[in-house]
């Protein structure tokens, strides 16, 4: 089984809309997907709750008061954290994980606590000794604006592969609002905001 924690102790980052959209992308693809929800909020189970009939399954797991066992022939465990984890959490998390994905948005604070969860995560063994990869995501970027030119700057010196960049759009919350997200949408319109998942999905699937 493949598993993916979406991790950042800021919150506000975009880790539920992460973790939704690659729940739902390997729905898409066939693969017996199950999304875990470790957040009191309770976004990504209520946004399972919004989720048609009509769209591919995924399965629900509410971690929130304790991590419990997975369904029987699960191929793929999304885990969408909450923000301020504490050491022992973040450990017993990545624990469970084969990759862990930190989206981050533009801006000085979600750099700030970025940089502090990094340091966090590299003093643990299996991501020192790089049993575990980190992938990081730029997300809501504006293109051609100040706030990505300071995000990029910033990237250049997390130390972690930085995967890709996904697009501000309005298509994310009007999808979430839905229970879908832009993988559950054939519009040629969103051809563009799908495509700035691949890198992220191909580095989960390898990330030699």
């Amino acid at each position: 089984m493949l598993s993916i924690l979406v991790a950042n102790i800021k919150g506000g980052v975009g880790k539920t809309t992460v973790a939704t959209h690659l729940a739902a992308a390997f729905a898409a693809d066939g693969r017996q997907t199950v999304l875990a929800d470790v957040d009191r909020q309770k976004s990504s189970l209520g946004w399972l709750a919004r989720r048609p009939v009509t769209a591919p399954v995924i399965a629900a797991l509410d971690w929130t008061k304790e991590i419990d066992s997975v369904p029987k022939g699960a191929e793929v465990l999304v885990i969408d954290a909450p923000a301020a984890l504490k050491p022992k959490e973040v450990e017993q998390l990545v624990a469970e994980a084969d990759v862990i994905v930190l989206p981050l948005l533009p801006g000085a604070f979600d750099e700030q606590a970025t940089e502090r969860f990094l340091r966090k995560l590299d003093e643990l063994k299996p991501i020192r000794k790089s049993r575990k990869a980190v992938a990081v995501v730029g997300n809501r970027v504006r293109a051609r604006t100040r706030a990505a030119d300071r995000l990029d700057t910033f990237l250049g010196t997390v130390g972690h592969r930085v995967v890709t960049r996904l697009r501000d759009s309005q298509a994310y919350p009007d999808a979430a609002a839905a229970g879908l997200s832009l993988f559950d949408q054939k519009a040629k319109r969103l051809a563009d905001l799908r495509q700035d998942w691949a890198p992220l999905i191909a580095f989960i699937e390898d990330p030699s």
